[in-house]
């Protein structure tokens, strides 16, 4: 413990590069402090929170016997390693250590890996591969929460007393329903329902620490897992079962990823407090009551979660459970709606529909695309494999996958960011990647028995990524070879043509370059306007950018100026605002007689063979589903003029 206190402090080392801290933590007011941390309890931790469902009821299965026989060091032993595996991956790792690294407030894999990036330094090719691979299995992972969440908290009708075996042929039917209504509403937003998020898991906590403590004072030597030799026994009595073992008790950390990723919703202090004082004791207590419930009685082994209530309480247990698990499948498409968008905004994804679901949070946002990517892809895992116990074989590898790249962006940010050598950082993180590296290679078990769909999921998605990217920068090439704006203005200049009353605005990607738009503009309509505006719209590194720092404009010549609006990669790109806010900055215009011109590319795939030629196929098909540019920016539609040509890439 004292080198883990000696790495804490290393990390909070001050930092003179960049401010990384949560903005207002300090002053938030103790109601708003209880409210954040209560909210988090829903959104953050209803992924890791309803692990209890399946988590130890699979561990154990890999020890029984003929008969279900189990033996008493075989439960602890259990029961050691999930609760060390909370301690040194949660609660270490993600609550004490790596939530110091925010990008100024923001959490996540690709919030990481744009921290990393500002840094500067070799290995940026590293580093977005990395991302990369980050976001690919996080979207594997959303796909099997709600999958494995709901199933497991419906299959308890199952030991409810008068309907064990009537209702099996009902469960996949019930959770089918759930999640597709679950789907349906994602559109409506969260606003209305969401506050009940907090308090319902709030209830399920309580509900379940009390479960485990009754549990717990029947059969007290189940205390004796809290000690770590008790899990090692099990590498020790059963090596050959052990990795098997391993691989289903990382279950217990599935939705770790949320602690990091929600840090902007919440900030840190709140998701800190509420693990360390609610979550963390509570998730133990119910582990050591499910143990303590099969020394006791080694037939609950088949459902020990449930077995734990009373008869009476057991149908009011599965439907809380339901809700617990259909907040915590809202948290993780929550989830994935923010990391498309950070994608989008980072040029890793083309342009999709984003539509805001509340009028006082911004970061509530609609994806259709996802959301029914998503809806499909659950609906099919649930229909594939029918039960939680079957989904358990291809759970866990996509999650211990993000973390082993969150802990290697985390190696490079102490580096870059702190000023520590290489060979500092990696030390610090060794014992995390090592623990994590053996879960890795214990869920490499689950390949071949259903692991390689959240794989394929994740290979999906980045073949899009690097697709997306290879083509973008294709495309910023050939405008590189584009006629220089420096040496058009001159023409302009000497040899005007007609202008036309009002302001034109050409978006650009390249500022340097004549847009594509304005010299179709010049070529079939050989006028200008009066004003002129090059405007390029840029994605900084970080996820939100003040008012003051929004807007850039400089003079290029009498009637024509350079202007660039800069958002975060957690803002929706608003040019109607950032115009708003030009001019103040000595830009006057008429949006009613303003025109925006775009230029519009229709993509040719040029003649290869192979992979390439896929890619090619591929990004043309992405580019002509792309959100169109003026919608995603938010033109006035009625403003747009749209010039385009054909390109061959």
């Amino acid at each position: 413990m004292a080198k883990v206190g000696q790495a804490i402090a290393m990390i909070r080392a001050p930092d003179t590069v960049v401010d990384e801290t949560a903005h207002g933590e300090a002053k938030t007011p103790p109601r708003v402090f209880l409210g954040l941390a209560l909210a988090s309890a829903g959104v953050v931790y209803g992924d890791i929170g309803t692990s209890p469902l399946y988590a130890f009821k699979e561990s154990i299965a890999h020890l029984r016997g003929p008969g279900g026989a189990l033996a008493a060091s075989d439960v602890v032993g259990v029961i050691s390693l999930m609760f060390w595996t909370l301690m040194v991956i949660v609660t270490l790792k993600y609550v004490l250590i790596l939530m110091r690294f925010d990008n100024r407030g923001e959490g996540g894999t690709l919030s990481l890996m744009a921290l990393v990036q500002r840094a500067g330094g070799r290995g940026a090719t590293l580093v977005l591969v990395t991302g990369m691979i980050g976001a690919g299995l996080f979207f594997g992972d959303a796909m099997l929460t709600p999958a494995i969440s709901v199933l497991s908290a419906v299959e308890g009708l199952s030991v409810i007393k008068g309907l064990e075996g009537r209702l099996d042929e009902f469960v996949v039917p019930i959770a089918l329903v759930l999640l597709v209504g679950l789907f349906a509403m994602q559109k409506r937003g969260t606003t209305d329902v969401g506050r009940w998020f907090g308090p319902i898991c709030a209830v399920w906590f309580a509900v379940i620490a009390v479960m485990g403590l009754a549990q717990v004072v029947r059969a007290p030597q189940v205390l004796t897992a809290l000690n770590p030799a008790a899990g090692l026994g099990i590498f020790l009595h059963h090596p050959v079962l052990a990795p098997a073992v391993l691989g289903s008790v990382f279950l217990t950390v599935t939705g770790a990823e949320a602690l990091y990723a929600d840090m902007g919703h919440f900030g840190r202090k709140p998701i800190q407090v509420t693990w360390l004082a609610v979550i963390f004791p509570c998730l133990t207590l119910n582990y050591l009551g499910q143990g303590a419930l099969v020394l006791t009685h080694p037939g609950a082994a088949r459902n020990p979660f449930f077995l734990m209530a009373p008869d009476w309480f057991q149908l009011p247990l599965v439907l809380l459970a339901t809700a617990a698990t259909v907040i915590a499948s809202q948290a993780v498409i929550s989830g994935a709606f923010s990391l498309t968008q950070q994608a989008m905004q980072l040029g890793l994804l083309p342009r999709m529909t984003l539509k805001s679901t509340s009028e006082q949070h911004a970061g509530q946002i609609y994806v259709p695309a996802i959301n029914w990517i998503l809806a499909f892809g659950v609906a099919a895992l649930v229909l594939g494999f029918r039960s939680s116990s079957a989904l358990a074989s291809a759970y866990g590898i996509s999650v211990v996958g993000a973390m082993i790249t969150s802990t290697g962006l985390a190696v490079l940010a102490v580096h870059r960011l702190k000023h520590r050598p290489l060979w500092q950082a990696s030390l610090i993180f060794a014992p995390f990647l090592a623990v994590e590296a053996g879960f890795l290679a214990a869920n490499l078990l689950k390949v071949m028995h259903g692991g390689y769909v959240p794989l394929a999921i994740a290979a999906v998605l980045i073949l899009i990524i690097w697709t997306w990217m290879r083509g973008t920068r294709e495309l910023a090439e050939a405008e590189q070879r584009d006629v220089a704006l420096a040496d058009v203005l001159p023409m302009l200049i000497a040899r005007p043509p007609m202008r036309a009353k009002g302001t034109a605005v050409f978006l650009t990607a390249d500022p340097h370059a004549a847009p594509a738009a304005l010299m179709h503009n010049l070529k079939h309509n050989q006028v200008l306007h009066e004003q002129v505006v090059f405007l390029t719209i840029k994605a900084l590194r970080r996820p939100r950018v003040d008012d003051a720092e929004r807007v850039q404009v400089s003079e290029l010549a009498p009637g024509f100026k350079a202007m660039t609006l800069s958002f975060g990669f957690m803002e929706a790109p608003n040019v109607a605002k950032g115009l708003a806010l030009a001019r103040a900055q000595g830009i006057r215009f008429d949006i009613m007689r303003t025109s925006f011109f775009l230029s519009r590319r229709t993509l040719l795939p040029r003649r290869s063979a192979g992979l390439w030629r896929l890619q090619d196929l591929l990004f043309v098909f992405l580019s002509r589903n792309a959100m169109r540019a003026a919608d995603y920016f938010q033109i006035p539609p009625s403003r747009v003029v749209e010039l385009g040509a054909q390109v061959t890439f």
